[in-house]
This record gives structure tokens, sequence and C-alpha cells, in this order.
């Protein structure tokens, strides 16, 4: 359970009604044959995982909340510091929930360092957003540059501390992008060849 009360989405009951093909099960409990790395990945250890990263964010966004109010207005960079850090945090948070819940998607159960990819690359889209306006945040002042700057600066660290992972963790990303490239790659040459299929069956019945 996360520290709001939400139960995690593949309750028992739920792996039991499941069929999917990488669904398993031995001694260590249900698991899940992951679709990027074809890594075996123990739903309690997912779960464990997300709940411990769930009470360090709380645990920080408590902190960074305490420190904001505390900080008077004109300390701007320091409240930009602050409130960047705010914004990474409440976006791991937000994915924290969203896949400690999904009961649908049996993707959704993944390694740690998979999912700390997953953040970091939501983070970056988030933040990239935020620069062309097309996100409004709390978070964020009239003249947002001090915020995105160190956002740029910190996010990947903040991200490693609360994960407790090394730096190596995130130098993997390359292979899941290139694996979504590919699955794109292959969709595409398929729909290319029916296309042609279908073409060709066209002109005969002409």
């Amino acid at each position: 359970m996360l520290t709001n009360g939400l139960e995690r989405g593949f309750t028992e009951e739920v792996i039991k009604r499941t069929k999917d093909p990488r669904l398993g099960r031995d001694e260590g409990g249900a698991f899940v044959y992951t679709t990027s790395e074809n890594i075996k990945v123990y739903f309690d250890e997912f779960y464990v995982f997300l709940e411990k990263t769930d009470k360090r964010v709380t645990r920080e966004l408590e902190s960074l909340t305490n420190k904001i109010d505390a900080t008077p207005a004109d300390h701007e960079e320091s409240l930009a510091f602050y409130r960047a850090k705010k914004i990474i945090l409440e976006q791991l948070a937000k994915n924290v929930i969203q896949y400690y819940t999904d009961s649908a998607n049996i993707s959704s159960i993944m390694t740690p360092w998979c999912f700390g990819t997953v953040v970091l690359e939501k983070v970056e889209i988030y933040r990239d957003k935020i620069s062309k306006g097309l996100i409004q945040d709390v978070n964020i002042p009239e003249y947002p540059f001090y915020v995105l700057q160190y956002m740029d600066e910190i996010y990947k660290k903040e991200l490693l501390d609360i994960f407790e992972f090394p730096e190596k963790a995130f130098s993997m990303r390359w292979q899941y992008t290139e694996l979504l490239k590919r699955y794109s790659k292959v969709l595409s040459n398929v729909s290319n060849s029916l296309q042609n299929v279908l073409s060709m069956i066209k002109s005969y019945g002409q």
C-alpha cells in the first residue's frame, strides 16, 4: 500500500484472472518477463520498490513544502531551486501512483532501473512542455527561467538519490528508446506490406 492508502493494481485475484504468456509463477511468487529486457520481474519485489520510493518522495515533498513556505519571496534563487526539485519529485510521485495502481497493463511491471528510465524521460518531456508554455504548473512563477535552469542541473541526481541507483542506471536508457524505434519500424514495414498486398489484390480484381 502507498502512503496515500492506494492498493496495488495486480492483486492476487487480478493476477489469477490475467491471461498473458509473459506471466509465470514459481517458488518466488508471480512474475513477468519484461518486453524490453526479457528479464524475470516478481510482482511483489516491484511493488515493494515502488512503496519504498513513495515513502522517500513523500518525506522529501513535505520537507520541500516547509522550506518554500519559510523562504522569503525575495530569495528568488533559493525558491527556484526548491520549486525545480518539487516539480521533479511530483512527477516521480505521479508515476509511482500510475504504475502501482495499474491493473490492466502487465507491461507496467518492470525492473526498477527500467522504471527509473521511464520517469527520467517523462520529467524531460514535462520540462520541455513547461518551457514551451504548454503546461501551467503551480510551482512555476511568472518567469520560469531559473526554475527550468535548476531542473536541467539537478533532475538526474535527484532521481538517482531517491531511487538509490548508481549513475550507470540511466546510461542504459538508449536500449529502451532503440527498442521502441525498432518496434515502430517493424510495424511500419508490416503496414506497408499489407498496403502493397491490398493494392495487388485490387489490381487483379479490376
